[in-house]
């Protein structure tokens, strides 16, 4: 990396910049940005830079559930597996293109194979056939685990192949701003203005990185919604993509489901399984404590039988609320976003009416065979899976002792910035997003599939880099100039805080409550369009008003929040037009609809929601942010699985003479 110096006069202060050219630079340090700067490095690119909050403040080092799946090809026993059948599974979750399926099944064994051998213990058999498991949306038994923390022991490998390989990474930086540059009517990334939240004063608090290539792996929109199982420490960056136009597609198709909210963490799998006592509160936890769930079914057993089915139904999803395990979790959103109240899961006792003998089949066989079908919902996780109560103890919640405070939150968006089919943006040269900011999902994945992804991500972005962009290419020039006039306007903006009435933990609310309530697994073209025009308010005011701030450490807050307000303002124009259209409710999103089927015979007929338009599960959904500011919202038809029948020698021929990278 070369450094040097460049004088900046802005809101009347002259200041000396650190100006930094780098070959490549990576923002974010989650499973998918460590493995591209491992393959990069792997590649011949040695001149890579990592900047990123925090190795420790990722989304992969801070998450994970009962049993964390990681999803491959299969790998056990006789059932045929290969790419092409991996890829349908991908592709026949709908509006997912067929060629990003392909990649992502090619991929697979390889991207596994990286992670073995890099030390993640993935079990496997005497033999050395790595078990499978099926997981949701999964024909085979391609799902693997190696406990609750699988990206953390993923992550966890790739930093100490990042340390063992020496590639510089830089902690303690908030991007505020990616760099592009015009020339010959292309747009391309050419590095990022990063803010060093060390520093005290706001002359050396900024920094300007000139790159190369820009891989962009800044993970999910955690930060946009109110009730989240995103961890604290990570709030996503997709805003500054947007920002400079980058294209973006699938951005409604979210994945929600119940978590715990005082330590973030699905309650999905054997948390579910023991038949845990739901309980409603008033707003300070404890008055008018009650159950709420019973009236709704109608016998004890069937509501302990959606509640068993929640454990590996986890996720919301329309399909399931008829008849369904989905319904537990509207009654949840109606509780805990409508009424304003509390909910909690009870593991000391079982509900009134509590009997074993009263639950379906599956529950009963699956308690039954795993030695479980007896006692109180903590005796049974006891006996099923006494990790998951340590893991709430290490973070200082005893569900021995304890009720467990629950909602209904974010928890993945299969959308994101569009990319083609080596993860480069569609309208953003030498700009690669990778991993969940990357929206190659669509309605539905198996679970896991993100994890293979965001793996396979990074070799095909590292090949691609160091095939067709290993030079140097970039108008240093044009780069340095993007760069000032860039951080002219961050001063401007800073200045406009001296005085702003706006608090950044208040503009932050304020935008979180928004999305969780009309932009979440709940939709409606009302709320959606009174949504929307108060969006574009608050991002007007924060844009032309600035924002408060009391220390570097607020002003580090404040910066943020111009993205992610951008950033919900897009996610909030491309849910409603996709309801306008008519898609329906789809993944993990229920769209109330007074002509449509009512949810559930005791809930009032509001509860009554738009089907899917299957039509659409062929088609994708971009979105753009025009020069004008303007959000433009377009299906196009998803590109089908590629048939392919090479023959050796002119695939050879092709992979040797660099025809494959065009």
């Amino acid at each position: 990396m070369q450094k040097e110096k460049n004088s900046l006069s802005a809101g009347g202060r002259k200041i000396n910049l650190p100006f930094n050219k780098v070959h490549t630079l990576v923002i974010g340090s989650g499973a998918a940005g460590l493995n591209a700067a491992v393959q990069l490095h792997s590649s011949g690119v040695s001149d890579i830079l990592i900047v990123t909050e925090g190795l420790q403040k990722g989304t992969s080092i801070n998450t994970g559930s009962d049993k964390q799946t990681y999803y491959k090809m299969g790998m056990y026993g006789d059932k045929q597996d290969s790419p092409y059948c991996l890829a349908e599974s991908f592709f026949n979750g709908g509006s997912m293109h067929g060629d990003l399926s392909l990649v992502e099944a090619a991929l697979s064994g390889r991207a596994f194979f990286n992670l073995v051998n890099l030390g993640v213990a993935f079990p496997c058999d005497k033999y050395g056939q790595f078990v499978g498991y099926k997981t949701d949306h999964d024909p085979f038994r391609r799902a693997t685990s190696v406990g609750p923390y699988t990206s953390r022991e993923m992550c966890n490998a790739l930093i100490r192949e990042i340390k063992r390989r020496d590639i510089q990474v830089l902690e303690d930086r908030v991007v505020v701003s990616l760099l592009t540059t015009d020339c010959k009517n292309e747009k391309r990334a050419a590095g990022a203005v990063v803010m060093n939240c060390k520093m005290k004063t706001l002359g050396s608090a900024f920094e300007i990185y000139s790159a190369e290539n820009v891989v962009f792996a800044t993970g999910g929109p955690g930060g946009l919604y109110k009730t989240s199982v995103y961890p604290d420490v990570h709030t996503g960056a997709i805003g500054l993509a947007l920002m400079e136009g980058a294209k973006a597609q699938s951005l409604p198709e979210s994945q929600y489901g119940m978590a715990s909210i005082k330590f973030r963490w699905n309650v999905s799998g054997t948390y579910m399984q023991v038949i845990p006592k739901f309980i409603s509160t008033d707003a300070d936890g404890k008055s008018d404590a009650g159950e709420f769930l019973r009236k709704y079914f109608s016998s004890a057993g069937e509501m302990n039988s959606m509640i068993f089915l929640k454990g590996y139904q986890w996720p919301f999803d329309p399909r399931k609320v008829v008849g369904g395990s989905s319904i537990v979790d509207i009654l949840v959103y109606i509780e805990t976003v409508l009424k304003g109240r509390r909910v909690f899961l009870d593991f000391r006792e079982n509900c009134n009416g509590f009997d074993l003998n009263d639950l379906n089949g599956e529950a009963h066989e699956y308690l039954e065979k795993s030695d479980a079908l007896f006692g109180t919902p903590i005796e049974r996780l006891r006996k099923m899976n006494e990790p998951a109560i340590s893991l709430y103890l290490d973070h200082g919640i005893d569900i021995r002792k304890e009720p467990l405070e629950i909602a209904v939150c974010a928890q993945h968006n299969n959308g994101g910035l569009a990319g083609n089919i080596w993860w480069e943006s569609l309208n953003i040269k030498h700009l690669f997003p990778i991993g969940e900011v990357n929206g190659s999902h669509g309605v539905y994945r198996p679970g896991g599939a993100a994890l293979n992804s965001g793996q396979v991500a990074g070799f095909r972005v590292a090949e691609y880099i160091s095939e067709k962009y290993a030079g140097r290419s970039l108008d240093q020039n044009l780069a340095k100039k993007a760069a000032m006039k860039k951080m002219e306007e961050v001063f401007a903006w800073i200045d406009k805080g001296v005085g702003s009435n706006n608090n950044w933990r208040n503009v932050r609310n304020e935008f979180q409550f928004r999305m969780s309530k009309a932009g979440a697994l709940i939709r409606s073209v009302a709320a959606l369009d009174d949504s929307a025009e108060n969006a574009w308010r608050q991002w007007k005011d924060l844009k032309d008003n600035g924002c408060a701030f009391k220390n570097m450490k607020d002003l580090a807050e404040a910066l943020r929040n111009l993205q992610l307000c951008f950033a919900h303002v897009v996610y909030l124009e491309a849910v409603g037009a996709a309801i306008k259209d008519g898609v329906g409710s789809r993944g993990s999103a229920l769209v109330l609809d007074e002509k449509g089927t009512q949810a559930h015979q005791k809930l009032d007929s509001n509860w009554k929601f738009m089907p899917e338009n299957p039509d659409f599960r062929n088609k994708v959904l971009e979105t753009s942010v025009l020069p004008d500011g303007k959000v433009e919202n377009n299906w196009v038809p998803r590109r089908e699985l590629p048939s392919e029948d090479a023959w050796f020698e002119a695939a050879w021929a092709a992979y040797r003479n660099g025809d494959t990278y065009e």
